[in-house]
Order: C-alpha cells, then sequence, then structure tokens
C-alpha cells in the first residue's frame, strides 16, 4: 500500500499504487508506468492480472472515475516511495484496517473477498 502525501487529495490515506491511464496507454502500460514513477519497481504488463474494479461519482474534471485494481505476480526491485508518503506491505486485516480513500476501501474488501482470503492470513498488498 502507498500512503498518500502531504499537499495531495486524499493525503495521509493509504492506497493501491497506480494513477492515471493516459490517453495512449493501455490500463496495463499506464499500470508498469506508474509502478516504475511512484515505486521504483519494473514489471512487464503480463505479469498484472485484472482483480477487480470500483466506481464511483465525477473526478474532479467531471469524468466518471472508474478505478482498476491489478495484482502484479512479479517485478524488479525493492518498491520505495518516490514521491512522498510511505510504502507498505500489510496483511488482509491490516489493509482493511487502514485509512483509505472511499473506493480503495471497496477494492481492498472485494480483493480479499476474490482471492478468498480468511482473516489473519498473509498476503503482501
Amino acid at each position: 500500500m502507498h500512503q498518500r502525501p502531504v499537499g495531495k487529495h486524499h493525503a495521509g490515506l493509504w492506497e493501491f499504487p497506480g494513477g492515471k491511464v493516459e490517453a495512449f496507454e493501455m490500463p496495463r502500460e499506464s499500470l508498469v508506468r506508474e509502478l516504475e514513477e511512484e515505486l521504483g519497481i519494473s514489471c512487464c504488463s503480463a505479469d498484472c492480472a485484472p482483480a477487480g474494479f470500483a466506481e464511483g461519482g465525477a473526478a474532479a474534471n467531471g469524468q466518471a472515475l472508474v478505478i482498476l485494481l491489478y495484482t502484479v505476480s512479479d517485478w524488479q526491485g525493492e518498491p520505495q516511495s518516490l514521491e512522498g508518503g510511505a510504502v507498505g506491505w500489510f496483511t488482509p486485516d491490516e489493509v482493511l484496517a487502514l485509512p483509505k480513500p472511499p473506493l480503495d476501501v471497496v477494492l481492498a474488501r472485494r480483493l480479499f473477498q476474490n482471492l478468498g482470503s480468511m482473516p489473519n492470513a498473509s498476503c503482501q498488498a
């Protein structure tokens, strides 16, 4: 999980890393780029598998807000916070208890429900 840095919307809350899909990108390509920019890790889009999505009200620009969640099975490098905030590994119970933006709350519930995680199970998110 990545903690939103000071000065950004939802500052101090924990979220799944990632960001906006640029007009020229497919979602997986965007995730690969964002993980490099935010966490300094490299991965291949083939190692990113869809895990769920959440949708909410309009974003600041008035467009619909949809967040896609992927699991990443392999990467190179050690995740570090390159944009401020913090980075942490948590169990499913810990992730569910972290303060998160509303759509990340939905994503976390769906992720662990979809993976069949039991409370207190060990998982890296």
